[in-house]
């Protein structure tokens, strides 16, 4: 399985190369949101290839589960960077690199090879879970069970991105806060979904063999922190509380920060 890692891990770095060129030709990273998805996608589409023996029915599961997930939200963000242009975010970032002429080496070293080392720990879980199932076999009632919260965090971040979509969509709601629909229950639905989504694939993967879930458990553990203390939450609502103030405030104390809740009162 190592050796069929390790050529995942090329196939990774190869795609990163040709990205990163792209990016210093157009002056802009920011497409690289589009392909946290789409990369975790194609990673579980060659482990479904190398499987020996040909892949059996738990592998399957995985890969679709993985790359529905992750192709829908490449597709995504790259259609919103192309609405929207650079994100705020990577501007920030390599301010100060394009300041000193070194935009090409900051983008390599402080975005995409970064990204590429966190995307590729993440989706470990598919990988290993695809790889170790090679064998034909019933699905097992334990990797039925990851579908079903994977299903319920596929439905939070779609429709949560859909909801939101339509919202700014709309010019009157220009300062507005979205505080309906599955945006009345978490402030975040669709951090949510990415939330339940991986670990849904993680529990996929316990089915193949709880020793590849112990080794593969940093994936989503990492996933959460990202999503509520690092670069998710944290992060955007700084934004929200500047720019939309006692609003934001209000919904803050209305509504769940992460996990669906009744809102309160």
């Amino acid at each position: 399985m190592f050796e069929l890692l390790a050529v995942n891990a090329a196939i990774l770095i190869v795609l990163v190369l040709v990205q990163w060129a792209i990016s210093v030709s157009i002056n802009d990273v920011s497409f690289i949101d589009a392909f946290w998805g789409a990369g975790m996608g194609l990673l579980a589409l060659a482990s479904w290839l190398h499987v020996r023996g040909g892949p059996g029915d738990l592998a399957t599961l995985i890969f679709a589960m993985t790359a529905l997930w992750g192709f829908r939200l490449g597709g995504y963000l790259f259609l919103r960077w192309r609405r929207e242009g650079e994100d705020k975010r990577y501007k920030l970032i390599l301010k100060k690199a394009r300041e000193k002429g070194q935009f090409a080496r900051a983008a390599l070293t402080n975005v995409w090879l970064m990204q590429a080392v966190l995307l590729f720990m993440v989706s470990s879980p598919a990988q290993v879970g695809i790889l170790a199932s090679g064998a034909p076999a019933p699905i097992p009632p334990l990797a039925w069970a990851g579908f079903a919260l994977w299903c319920i965090g596929v439905f939070f971040e779609w429709v949560g991105d859909w909801q939101l979509a339509r919202f700014k969509a709309d010019p009157a709601n220009h300062g507005k806060v979205l505080d309906t629909g599955l945006w009345r229950y978490t402030r975040h639905p669709n951090y949510f979904g990415d939330f339940a989504a991986w670990w849904g694939i993680w529990i996929a993967c316990a089915a193949a063999g709880w020793h590849y879930a112990a080794a593969t458990v940093i994936g989503p553990l990492f996933l959460s922190f990202t999503l509520t203390k690092w670069s998710g939450v944290t992060l955007l609502e700084k934004g929200l509380d500047k720019s939309k103030g006692d609003k934001y405030a209000d919904y803050k104390r209305r509504t769940s920060a992460f996990l669906p809740m009744p809102p309160r009162s």
